[in-house]
C-alpha cells in the first residue's frame, strides 16, 4: 500500500469504520448472517464444531441472540454459544490482502469470553465482554483455513463479571435489562504490512503549542522511519519525522498557530465548535489516517473547566439500549442520530451509563460536539476475580478511548456497585483509590469521579444522586455553596455519606443523577420510575419544575438528568424507546437549558 492510498480525512469518514481514530482505507466488514447455535450441554467441542462450523442455525451479527434483530430473539439463560462464517475471496480482496502482508481479524466486543478458530486452528482467546481484540490469522488462512468459528461463554449468573445493567434474573426488573451475550460489536478484517501501527494515543497541549502521539508498533522494528502530519480544514498545521528502533515511540509535533495568543482558540475543540484536526501517520510501508481534538479539561475553584474557561455541564444519562438490538447499536447511523438527538434536547454532555460504548458513538460525539463521561459497567460482588476483571477491562478501555476529545471525565465506579460496603470496608476503599490512581497514571489529563453518586474517595468531582421529586426541596437543598457543603459534610440524599476521604474543598459539585420522571406512553409492563406523571402536561410541568430548581442553584457546576430514553420497564425517559420525544422538543430544550421556550 502506498501513501497515495490514504486520500481521505479521518474526521470526515461516514462513521461506519469500527476503529475511527486509526483508519486504513481497505477493510472487510464481516457482519451479517453467520451460523449459530446455543450449546446448553457444552458438547460442541466434543462434536468438533471448531472444525466443522455451525450448519443448523443462523444469526445476524453483531446483534446479540437475546435481541429480535439477531433473528434469534431468545432471552433465556444460555451459557455457551457458537458462531461460524466463511471468509470469502471478496472479503480478502476488500481487506487488501496480498502476499507479504499480515491479515488481522478484529472483534469490537464479545460478551464475555471466547476462543476463535480458523480452519480448525485456534488463533486466540479473549476475556472481557466490552473490549476490542484482534488476532493475526495470516498463517491459518494461508494454510487454507476459511471457516471462522467462535465459541462464546457468558454465564448469566456470574456476578463477578463486569455486567452493568444486564439482569442476573431471567426477566428484566426495576433498573436491569435483558442480557447482551456473544458478539455485539462489529467483526472485520484488515491487511497490514509486517511492521505497522497497532495502537496510538494523542495528547494535546495548547498551552505549550504541541500535539504528541504515542505509537505502539507491531512487527520487527529496526531503523524504521516515522512521520506525522497534521492538517486542519485542508491547511497544514505541523509535521515531524523520526527514525525509531523500538516498538513504542513518542512523536511531538509543534503547532505554530497555537502560539498566537489572540488566535489559538480558533483551533480548539468544544461542543460549540467541534473542530477536528486530521492526522496522517506513516511508519515504513504502513500509512494510517487519524484525527484529534485540541482541548483541555480540568477542575478547580468549584467548577469544571474546558479550554481554561469555566463550563457548566448539561448532561443526560444515556443507557445505550435499543428495543430491537439491546446494547448493540442498530447501525452507525443510529449512533450518530443518538448524538444529534441529545444535542437537540439542549444537552452538551452525556454520561454513558454502565456501558463501554461503541467507538463509533464517540466518533459522532467528537464530530458533532458532545462531552462524554466514560463509565465502567459494574460487577455485583467484591472478590479477587471481580477486582481483576474490572481493573483489566477498565484499563483497556481507558487506553482505547483516551484520544477522543469528547471524553472529558472518567467514572470507574457507580453507586458502590461491586464495592457495596465501601463505607466500612477498607479493602473496597483501597480498590476505589487504586482505580483512580491507575486511571490518572494512564491519563492525567481528565478528572476522575471515583464512585458516582455517593461514598466517594479521592474524587475530582463531588457527584450526587438525588431523586427527590419536589422542586422546592431540590432548590432548597442546592441553593448555595453553604447548603451543598452542609450536605457533603453530613449524609447525602440517599442516606449515605457522600465523601469518605479526600479533600473536596475545591472540587465542583454536580447533581449527576436526578429526575427519573416516569411517563408511560406505551403501557409498558411493570412501568417504573422515581416519580410518575399522568399526562403530557403533567410531565412537562414536573420536568420544568425540577430543572428550574437545579438552574436556580448558584453553586452546582452541572447536572446529569435521568434519562434520555425509556428502556423496557424503565419509563423515565425524555423520549420513548424508539426515540420519540414525549413532549415537544422545544419544551424539553427550554427546561434543560433554562431558557424560555420559543
Amino acid at each position: 500500500m502506498t501513501d497515495d492510498d490514504v486520500t481521505f480525512r479521518a474526521s470526515t469518514q461516514d462513521g461506519s469504520y469500527p476503529r475511527p481514530q486509526l483508519v486504513r482505507p481497505a477493510w472487510a466488514d464481516l457482519t451479517g448472517t453467520w451460523g449459530f447455535a446455543f450449546d446448553d450441554e457444552d458438547a460442541g467441542a466434543h462434536l468438533g464444531w471448531e472444525g466443522t462450523g455451525i450448519r443448523s442455525g443462523r444469526i445476524v451479527v453483531p446483534f446479540p441472540p437475546e435481541s429480535a434483530a439477531s433473528g434469534v430473539g431468545d432471552t433465556g439463560p444460555h451459557r455457551v454459544m457458537w458462531y461460524s462464517r466463511e471468509i470469502t475471496d471478496a472479503d480478502l480482496d476488500a481487506a487488501g490482502h496480498t502476499d507479504g502482508r499480515r491479515l488481522i481479524l478484529h472483534f469490537g466486543a464479545v460478551d464475555y469470553r471466547c476462543e476463535v478458530w480458523i480452519g480448525g486452528r485456534s488463533v486466540g482467546r479473549h476475556e472481557g465482554g466490552h473490549t476490542p481484540f484482534a488476532f493475526d490469522v495470516t498463517d491459518a488462512v494461508d494454510a487454507g483455513g476459511r471457516t471462522i468459528v467462535v465459541r462464546v461463554e457468558d454465564d448469566p449468573t456470574d456476578i463477578a463479571q463486569p455486567r452493568g445493567k444486564q439482569d442476573w434474573l431471567d426477566h428484566p426488573h426495576v433498573i436491569w435489562y435483558h442480557r447482551t451475550s456473544g458478539i455485539w460489536q462489529p467483526v472485520w478484517l484488515e491487511s497490514v504490512p509486517e511492521v505497522h501501527v497497532g495502537a496510538l494515543r494523542w495528547w494535546t497541549d495548547p498551552r505549550a503549542g504541541t500535539v504528541t502521539v504515542d505509537l505502539e508498533l507491531t512487527g520487527p522494528v529496526a531503523e524504521t522511519a516515522v512521520s506525522v502530519e497534521l492538517a486542519f480544514e485542508g491547511r497544514r498545521l505541523g509535521a515531524a519525522s523520526v527514525t525509531i528502533g523500538a516498538r513504542e515511540t513518542t512523536v511531538v509535533v509543534a503547532v505554530p498557530e497555537l502560539a498566537n495568543g489572540q488566535a489559538y482558540e480558533e483551533l480548539l475543540w468544544s461542543p460549540e465548535h467541534p473542530r477536528l484536526v486530521d492526522a496522517t501517520i506513516r511508519v515504513g510501508d504502513d500509512t494510517v489516517a487519524s484525527y484529534l481534538g485540541i482541548r483541555t479539561a480540568h477542575v478547580a475553584r468549584g467548577r469544571f473547566w474546558l479550554n481554561d474557561r469555566p463550563y457548566y455541564v448539561r448532561s443526560v444519562l444515556e443507557q445505550g439500549y435499543w428495543p430491537d438490538t439491546h446494547l448493540a447499536a442498530p447501525s452507525a447511523t443510529a449512533l450518530r442520530e443518538e448524538v444529534e438527538l441529545i444535542r437537540s434536547l439542549g444537552f452538551t454532555a452525556a454520561r454513558v451509563h454502565q456501558k463501554f460504548e461503541d467507538p463509533r458513538f464517540l466518533f459522532a460525539a467528537d464530530r458533532l460536539g458532545l462531552l462524554v463521561w466514560g463509565e465502567a459497567p459494574g460487577t455485583y460482588t467484591f472478590t479477587p476475580t471481580a477486582i481483576e476483571r474490572t481493573t483489566r477491562e477498565w484499563l483497556e478501555v481507558v487506553r482505547r478511548d483516551a484520544s477522543h476529545p469528547s471524553i472529558v471525565t472518567w467514572v470507574p465506579l457507580n453507586e458502590s456497585w461491586g464495592v457495596q460496603h465501601i463505607a466500612t470496608d477498607p479493602r473496597m476503599q483501597h480498590f476505589a483509590r487504586a482505580l483512580v490512581s491507575l486511571t490518572k497514571a494512564l491519563d492525567p489529563t481528565r478528572p476522575v469521579v471515583s464512585n458516582d453518586g455517593w461514598e466517594q474517595v479521592d474524587t475530582d468531582i463531588v457527584a450526587i444522586h438525588d431523586y427527590e421529586w419536589r422542586p422546592e426541596v431540590v432548590q432548597r437543598r442546592y441553593a448555595t455553596d453553604a447548603d451543598i457543603r452542609r450536605l457533603v459534610d453530613s449524609v447525602g440524599p440517599a442516606g449515605r455519606a457522600l465523601i469518605l476521604s479526600g479533600d473536596v474543598s475545591d472540587a465542583p459539585v454536580m447533581l449527576t443523577e436526578f429526575g427519573g420522571i416516569s411517563f408511560d406512553t406505551e403501557s409498558a409492563e411493570d412501568a417504573w420510575g422515581y416519580s410518575t406523571a399522568t399526562s403530557p402536561e403533567d410531565f412537562a410541568e414536573r420536568l420544568s419544575g425540577l430543572m428550574a430548581a437545579v438552574h436556580a442553584s448558584e453553586a452546582l457546576a452541572g447536572f446529569c438528568y435521568t434519562q434520555l430514553s425509556d428502556t423496557l420497564q424503565e419509563t423515565n425517559g425524555l423520549v420513548t424507546a424508539d426515540r420519540t420525544p414525549k413532549i415537544p422538543i422545544d419544551r424539553i430544550r427550554a427546561a434543560i437549558t433554562g431558557e424560555a421556550a420559543g
